[in-house]
């Protein structure tokens, strides 16, 4: 095999490689032999058919498997000969493979780049504690007990705020809508409703009467087959119950699921506090990710930065027509207004936002995928943001390889544990298809690593931010809270 550098380019790097005329017939004459040793033809012996019989018959085929083979072992040997270390599949083309000649080909690849020793103690981060008042914690319980408002029976005519119990069904142009048949639904009488004017039509009724309610639906209406439509509801009145004053005491605990009233404070600002610390881990990881891209500058693949460039414009484009889909969607119109007896404590910090960039897989899941695998999104994309998309899908390259060389330098891995308990929270995600997800993934390595990779991600980070050097402050929660506001970047419109 005669192997010759033609390029080398940044990383990039451009070959020659000639497989002799000799050696692929060797294979081909090995191949046809054996192939003659196990099959069996008409008027021959096991092991006796001609080899001219064999070039005939399976010549082409044992030819073309021969080829192939060849030239992926003489480029695995040409990148080892050469120590390389390819961050994708090397691209080949075919210059010459006539027979009887030598196979004569191009081979294209690009180089992982040489990553600089990493100092994580000098990255100068900071973590925020979030310091919660007591205020806080007693407007979180004010929230739970307005929830867990108890209501009594009231024979009189309901009034705003009163909760309305009745059966009802809604029809329009003499079909029924669907959603809409339900018996001993509460309604709160003067609430907004996603069907607008329907809950303030309850007020006057009183328990055992029929009432017909009739609206028209907006012309904005969320589900187009309604909008702008009459509707006619039908409603029989089982009682009206008026909501008692909130109490904040031990019997308010026990609604919930406590003892006293100071455990369900100490469990409300344990709450808290664990979804506080959720959004600081996460605004950390934010700072973690932008030291390193500050601080770490080198050259990245353009190959991996064209797969993560279509993979931005397949999440933009998914996003989009989520969008597109959920204002198209139809609403059921008699969940409007319901309102729930006893609800779960609740803390007042929201759910914890997801990082505002997360790192590319992994160079070893990376390489795993040809570059542009996979259609092509369609996008119409000004130029401006095609540029950004571009600068974001380097950065997350960037930081991509640098994790996966801080985790592979540290033999850190994800566990057939880790990897299960992933699928099995996605499974729950998709309620009554559960088994369906879990083959889904068993089936398809491709989308199990899309599991395994924020999972190997998150341990990585975890790694590093335990050698770092963090300086903590203590901040008001809203100052918190605003800490991780989004960054202006690229997104689907809404």
């Amino acid at each position: 095999m005669e192997v010759t550098e033609t390029s080398a380019d940044g990383l990039k790097r451009e070959f020659r490689i000639v497989v002799p005329a000799d050696q692929l017939e060797g294979e081909i004459n090995r191949r046809l032999d054996e192939l003659g040793r196990a099959i069996r033809v008409p008027g021959f012996r096991p092991g006796k058919v001609p080899m001219p019989l064999l070039r005939r018959r399976y010549g082409t085929a044992v030819r073309g498997e021969v080829l192939e083979s060849s030239v992926q072992t003489s480029s695995t040997e040409a990148m080892e000969q050469h120590k390389l270390r390819p961050a994708l599949p090397p691209r080949v083309e075919i210059v010459s493979a006539a027979e009887g000649g030598d196979l004569e080909y191009k081979m294209s690849v690009e180089l992982l780049p040489d990553l600089p020793t990493l100092d994580f103690a000098a990255l100068g981060l900071e973590r925020l504690v979030a310091e919660i008042p007591e205020e806080e914690v007693d407007r979180a319980i004010a929230r739970i007990a307005e929830q867990n408002r108890k209501s009594e029976p009231v024979e009189r005519l309901a009034e705003t705020g009163d909760i309305v119990v009745l059966d009802m069904v809604g029809r329009s142009e003499d079909r029924e809508i669907p959603g809409t048949r339900g018996e001993g639904r509460q309604i709160e009488v003067g609430t907004p409703a996603i069907v607008p004017g329907f809950s303030e039509r309850l007020v006057g009724v009183v328990a055992g009467e029929e009432r017909k309610i009739e609206l028209t639906f907006p012309a904005d209406y969320g589900n187009p087959d309604l909008a702008g439509k009459d509707a006619v509801f039908e409603v029989t009145i089982k009682e009206v119950r008026q909501r008692l004053p909130a109490a904040t005491d031990d019997e308010l605990a026990k609604e919930v699921g406590l003892e006293t009233l100071a455990e369900l404070r100490q469990e409300v600002q344990q709450r808290m506090q664990r979804e506080y610390d959720a959004v600081a881990r996460q605004r950390l990881k934010r700072d973690l990710l932008d030291k390193l891209a500050e601080r770490y500058n080198f050259p990245v693949p353009p190959g991996m930065i064209d797969i993560e460039y279509q993979n931005i414009l397949r999440q933009y484009e998914a996003e989009k027509a989520l969008h597109e889909n959920e204002a198209a969607a139809e609403t059921p119109a008699g969940a409007a207004g319901e309102t729930p007896e006893t609800e779960a404590p609740a803390a007042a910090a929201s759910e914890a936002p997801a990082a505002s960039e997360a790192p590319a897989e992994p160079a070893a899941a990376a390489a795993a995928s040809e570059p542009g695998e996979g259609a092509t999104p369609v996008v119409d994309l000004d130029e401006k943001t095609q540029a950004e998309f571009r600068q974001i899908a380097e950065r997350r390259v960037r930081l991509g390889l640098l994790l996966a060389e801080v985790g592979r330098a540290n033999n850190i891995t994800v566990t057939q544990e880790e990897l299960n308990q992933a699928l099995v929270r996605e499974a729950y995600r998709h309620p009554g298809y559960e088994r369906q997800v879990i083959d889904y993934y068993r089936k398809n390595p491709e989308a199990l690593g899309n599991l395994r990779a924020p999972i190997y991600e998150e341990k990585v980070v975890d790694f590093v931010i335990e050698l770092a050097k963090i300086d903590e402050r203590k901040v008001p929660a809203p100052e918190l809270m605003r800490s991780l506001a989004p960054e202006a970047e690229p997104s689907a419109p809404a």
